[in-house]
């Protein structure tokens, strides 16, 4: 069954969840199933959801759960561990995953306000394995008034995550002020948005490279338009320590200059 089957089939303890989330769900977490699989969630309200994710990833799935109900601790199950604290308590998270093995899934479901989100994320991204998915749900309150969100507002997760995705072109960027990298942005592979869900993949990039293979048959258009770098340019980047262009054009186009980002 999918997890959209399981979900509209569910007796058991309530759960709440935005239909279209059951897609991005079976995109991203179907490669786990039947296999043994550790989860952290944070954010359980009534428990439902724990008894979907164990239906949806088999009997091999151990999950952990946080939340600052102490009323849910009576919903430890079989395969089921729960921490009572607040996730924006970095002492308190820092605390829980000394306690934990490397994490296939971190999900967070929390809250969802901004310091819940980023005190979160930063804290542990990077306790996720190499491959492994960190998920924040309901993204749509950066958006709203009531979470001091807003359109394009400074401090909204979701403005943070739009940060991180200039992060990724780090070995593009020829001038680097203003922008810092750090562990998290150089181990974030890829990042996908939806709709109020923001999936983040972590493994370590490696720096890219490109090859041209086979034989050249036309001679490549220039556009115009790209700006020529002038040798004072050239000089100044130099002595800068700045990267330079990883492409040169010549008579076959675009190749590569050979140089090797920092």
């Amino acid at each position: 069954m999918t997890i959209r089957d399981l979900f509209y089939n569910h007796e058991g303890n309530l759960i709440h969840k935005w239909d279209h989330y059951f897609d991005i769900y079976e995109k991203h977490f179907a490669r786990y199933r039947d296999k043994e699989v550790n989860m952290l969630e944070i954010g359980i309200s009534h428990g439902g959801s724990l008894q979907l994710w164990k239906k949806f990833f088999g009997p091999q799935v151990h999950i952990y759960a946080i939340d600052i109900n102490p009323e849910c601790k009576k919903l430890e199950e079989e395969n089921t561990t729960i921490f009572i604290g607040s996730q924006s308590d970095k002492v308190f998270l820092e605390k829980v995953m000394s306690q934990l093995p490397e994490l296939d899934i971190i999900l967070d479901d929390g809250g969802h306000t901004m310091i819940q989100q980023l005190v979160s994320f930063e804290t542990l991204f990077l306790k996720v394995r190499e491959g492994g998915l960190y998920v924040v749900e309901d993204t749509h309150t950066s958006y709203w008034t009531e979470f001091h969100g807003g359109l394009r507002k400074p401090g909204t997760f979701i403005e943070h995550a739009k940060g991180l995705i200039d992060k990724l072109y780090e070995h593009h960027i020829h001038d680097k002020t203003g922008i810092t990298f750090d562990d998290i942005s150089r181990h974030i592979n890829s990042i996908a948005f939806y709709d109020s869900v923001v999936v983040f993949e972590k493994a370590k990039r490696s720096n890219p490279f490109h090859k041209q293979v086979g034989n050249k048959t036309i001679t490549p258009y220039v556009p115009t338009e790209l700006k020529k770098e002038s040798f004072l340019e050239t000089l100044k980047a130099m002595f800068k320590g700045k990267e330079k262009h990883s492409f040169e054009i010549n008579d076959g186009g675009f190749v590569n200059k050979g140089n090797t980002p920092d």
